[in-house]
């Protein structure tokens, strides 16, 4: 009889803790203070605009599974190798460019590319359909009220530091004094145009008198940038953003249908909130 007791006070105290941790259920499915705290942080917004990003993300995953839509493996590595290509690099030098980054391992990244795609599916079957494309008059508006946008560094002054032992770039990162023969360095001048989009982001990233992240070299060993200088900033003609501008509008007018319909959906969902911290 004793142990009995112990056994459902221990329940009931397991329940209460379970309970306490959750702040909002969505059709069933649980959040908790944790994952919105984690939210709060990863986004540097307040608890609100939290909870309302996780709210959302539930009743995506639950339009995912009531709609089947399904992503296949494949169609995650193909995914995989051409952000990888994209970045000159293979897909086993990616998953380890990612790690060094953003301390995300290769199965978390496939998760999250597989995330993605799911959500382009979906959103394709709720939004897509219903946005046409923009016409020139809407571009050219586009451009003339967002100019500053369009605009990006002529080039880059940078020192590449390159090694085959990662760690040793790493204590250059951390102590700029430090030489080693591993470590081979050379003073480029970068032209923005004649870098791959993704390392022309990373450098524009990059400030002055700071390093990039480590990042495989394409050679089987590592690579580092140090920005000596950005270039001048230069305007975008209106023709070479006019695709640019065209899949932001649409963008734009994709994620307006989406958040309508999500509203909707909110507005017909059982939601409960159960606590605030």
């Amino acid at each position: 009889m004793y142990k009995i007791f112990l056994t459902l006070v221990f329940g009931v105290l397991l329940s209460a803790e379970m309970i306490d941790g959750v702040s909002v259920v969505v059709k069933g499915e649980a959040i908790t203070l944790y994952e919105i705290k984690k939210e709060m942080k990863l986004s540097n917004i307040d608890f609100d605009d939290a909870s309302n990003i996780l709210i959302r993300k539930k009743l995506e995953e639950s339009e995912i599974k009531e709609r089947k839509i399904t992503v296949l493996s494949t169609e995650i590595y193909d995914d995989i190798k051409k952000i990888a290509s994209r970045n000159g690099l293979n897909v086993s030098d990616f998953y380890e460019a990612a790690r060094n980054k953003s301390g995300i391992t290769s199965t978390e990244l496939k998760n999250k590319i597989k995330e993605k795609l799911l959500s382009k599916k979906l959103y394709s079957a709720i939004a897509y359909s219903a946005v046409e494309a923009p016409n020139d008059e809407e571009i050219k508006e586009y451009y003339e009220l967002h100019k500053n946008i369009f605009m990006h560094p002529s080039g880059f002054e940078v020192v590449v530091y390159q090694s085959q032992d990662q760690s040793r770039l790493n204590e250059k990162i951390n102590n700029p004094m430090f030489n080693s023969q591993d470590i081979l360095q050379t003073e480029q001048e970068l032209a923005y145009t004649n870098v791959s989009i993704e390392l022309a982001n990373l450098l524009t990233k990059t400030a002055t008198g700071s390093f990039s992240p480590i990042m495989p070299d394409g050679k089987g060993g590592y690579m580092s940038f140090y920005m000596k200088k950005i270039k001048t900033m230069v305007q975008v003609d209106l023709a070479d953003a006019k695709d640019q501008i065209s899949n932001m509008i649409a963008g734009d007018k994709r994620e307006q249908v989406l958040s309508d319909y999500f509203a909707r959906l909110r507005t017909n969902a059982d939601i409960e909130f159960v606590r605030k911290p």
